[in-house]
């Protein structure tokens, strides 16, 4: 029951974004929370920007991509990507990759 109101918060904040005319930049997909932030987004007018490494695009991992994709090689270069095209940024509840981003972000 909470990862409904989870992703309930999730689309509503991308709906937020939409109102306000703030682009966002995520590491691609339509799965979890910032897959539902993306949506949303994305359907408010949002413009979005996925930034995808090369291997999580062959099967069907991530989901699909949420308006412009943009493909790098690695994790590393996906997190420092995503850092050059933002001007904020905004951590949902997730796993240890997203303690990483924020500890990255922090340094």
């Amino acid at each position: 029951m909470k990862e409904k109101a989870f992703l309930g918060s999730a689309n509503h904040l991308g709906q937020v974004l939409a109102e306000r005319k703030i682009h966002l930049v995520y590491g691609g997909g339509s799965l979890g929370l910032m897959g539902g932030v993306a949506i949303a987004a994305f359907l408010g007018g949002s413009q979005v920007l996925g930034v995808v490494p090369e291997a999580l695009t062959k099967g069907d991992i991530i989901g699909r991509i949420i308006g412009e994709e943009l493909q790098v090689s690695t994790m590393f270069d996906r997190m420092n990507t995503m850092f050059k095209h933002a001007d904020a940024f905004i951590a949902l509840p997730g796993g240890l990759g997203t303690l990483e981003e924020i500890f990255h972000i922090s340094s």
